[in-house]
């Protein structure tokens, strides 16, 4: 008994087998090919949709794309390495009809194609929901971190600026000190020379007046930060102690049905504290529902996008949390007042009555309404309640309505923040590592929308096609 022998490469034969032969009949290639031929890629804005009567016949953008989303399913986003995948693979060899793009034509299509790229993510978004598999009753929204092609060392905060200038500053005066003692005295031990010295300090003084310049720009810009290999990236915090790091947030709503990404956004918002409505009410285009429930951690909690939800009815699920001093220091909270909504007035833990006694604008621009009462100071438990010798002051928020109802659902509902974490977490798990996708190859805010779109398709599409066959998948395809 030998070995199992394959045929040799030199071996001819009388009927040479397809390259169709070669790719199964539930391959996931042939629903990436039959999928990008069923879209209107005019409609959809690709440029050389429609080729020139006249000089070099452009690539089909229609091949490129296929290309993109190959590449991005099986872990491959460089532009080089698709134009070897494009050589070697026998997959993208059937799926290109042999054609082998360079590098440079394979990273201009995606340059050049943001905002189509990011339609087709949307059709396929339609897809799905014309399948019913989106249950659009319950979305969970988070936000992630992903690095951007920029080093912290290329990032500077004002704060970074100030120090840096300092620094520099420093050294230069402690470099003119060592000047005039080089002048003042001889030795033979061994010391940075005179010209030595003037090069260093030349060197500081045009690095401080490129600290200046930065600091100018973003004064004029209004900014915070500056960031000089991708100027839309920023350096925000990674959580959980992790530091900080130069990049996006990147925004997703998940549907609660099968755990398909409904949208995404990127951002340069270093927190998540204004992205809820925006995220929520795209969710609910995008399923075209009359109502949705939204889920979200307390990152989102934001009084006034909470009450912007619900008058769009968006109902949100988010829990505070209690950073207040009082509960710090062992007082009590808010929470412990009970509001009396017939008698506009406050109970507080002692049956006290706190009334209206004016109103004011707080920090955030809200229109608030403070509630005092007059036996503060006589009271026996003021100990518990404020070290204000004038007594507790209570503010409530004109729409104050809508937290407490937030509350009370919170109470009545607690499974639905537990469900949030099954829902929204896992998928940036598996787009970080299983898909290494954690961080961008394009700069600029609208090319790495355009990337991200490739990577959430790419992540739907594996979901539907564990969800479903392919033979039924290229049955629900138009046309």
């Amino acid at each position: 008994m030998g070995f199992v022998e394959g045929i040799h490469r030199h071996q001819m034969v009388m009927f040479p087998e397809s390259l169709d032969e070669y790719i199964a009949d539930d391959n996931p290639v042939r629903f990436v090919d039959a999928f990008i031929e069923s879209l209107d890629l005019q409609a959809l804005g690709f440029e050389r949709s429609v080729p020139a009567e006249t000089g070099r016949p452009p690539y089909n953008p229609g091949d490129l794309l296929k290309l993109y989303v190959y590449g991005y399913l099986n872990r491959t986003r460089s532009s080089r390495k698709l134009e070897e995948e494009a050589k070697r693979n026998v997959e993208v060899t059937w799926l290109l009809g042999k054609l082998a793009p360079d590098f440079k034509t394979i990273a201009d299509f995606r340059r050049d194609n943001g905002e189509p790229i990011r339609a087709v993510y949307r059709e396929f978004t339609l897809l799905c929901r014309s399948l019913g598999l989106y249950g659009g009753e319950l979305v969970a929204i988070d936000g992630s971190k992903f690095k951007a092609v920029n080093c912290r060392e290329r990032n500077f905060t004002k704060g970074k600026l100030k120090a840096l200038r300092r620094q520099a500053e420093a050294k230069i005066e402690r470099y003119l000190q060592e000047l005039d003692e080089n002048d003042a005295e001889e030795t033979d031990s061994r010391k940075l020379t005179r010209e030595e010295l003037q090069e260093k300090i030349e060197w500081l003084k045009k690095h401080k007046g490129t600290y200046d310049e930065l600091e100018r720009q973003m004064e004029e810009g209004g900014e915070s930060q500056i960031s000089l290999t991708d100027p839309d990236a920023r350096s925000m915090t990674l959580g959980s102690n992790r530091g900080t790091d130069v990049g996006y947030n990147v925004q997703i709503s998940v549907d609660a049905k099968h755990k398909l990404i409904v949208d995404h956004e990127v951002t340069n918002e270093c927190n998540d504290m204004n992205q809820l409505n925006s995220m929520a009410v795209r969710a609910k285009a995008v399923l075209d529902v009359d109502s949705l429930e939204v889920v979200a951690d307390a990152g989102y909690y934001n009084s006034q996008e909470i009450k912007e939800c619900t008058g769009q009815d968006i109902v949100p699920y988010i829990p505070q949390t209690n950073s207040s001093t009082n509960k710090k220091a062992g007082l009590y909270t808010k929470e412990d007042f009970r509001y009396d909504a017939e008698k506009d007035c406050y109970w507080c833990p002692a049956g006290e009555a706190l009334r209206h006694s004016g109103g004011g604008t707080d920090k955030h621009g809200r229109k608030m309404r403070y509630y005092i009462s007059a036996r503060c100071k006589e009271c026996a438990v003021k100990h518990k309640c404020t070290r204000d010798k004038r007594g507790r002051r209570i503010p409530r928020w004109e729409h104050e309505e809508c937290l407490e109802e937030l509350a009370e659902r919170l109470r009545a509902e607690p499974e639905k923040v537990k469900q949030r974490k099954a829902l929204v977490e896992h998928p940036f798990g598996t787009i970080k590592r299983s898909m290494d996708q954690g961080y961008f190859l394009t700069r600029r805010l609208c090319k790495v929308r355009a990337e991200m779109s490739l990577t959430m398709l790419a992540y739907n599409m594996k979901r539907v096609m564990g969800l479903l066959s392919i033979e039924e998948l290229l049955t629900a395809l138009p046309g």
